[in-house]
């Protein structure tokens, strides 16, 4: 696993960035009420430009998350993450990226 953003909560969903080693980029994590159920519960930006979307979740323990997939045109496949509050800090989160295996 590999953090690659440090969020915010804001009135709107989330804001911070995402930091890898080729991509920087400023990143929001927009409420998105329009989909029904089963559509994404955020839209995720990087400035004007939609770059993926995100669901909304809740772990056996009962912590919600956000689970996330990325795409890009420069991505060679969408990165799927995970948006998690930090255990240590009140009001941080951050993006877990981790390679998904062949099941």
């Amino acid at each position: 696993m590999a953090t690659i953003g440090s969020f915010k909560k804001d009135e709107n969903g989330f804001t911070g960035a995402i930091n890898t080693l080729t991509l920087t980029s400023k990143v929001r994590f927009i409420r998105n009420d329009n989909e029904g159920e089963k559509g994404p519960s955020h839209r995720l930006f990087a400035g004007k430009t939609e770059i993926g979307a995100a669901w909304a979740k809740t772990s056996k323990e009962g912590r919600s998350y956000l689970s996330a997939k990325l795409d890009d045109p420069s991505f060679h496949s969408a990165i799927y993450a995970t948006l998690i509050e930090d255990a240590d800090t009140a009001g941080a989160f951050s993006l877990i990226w981790s390679r998904r295996t062949a099941e």
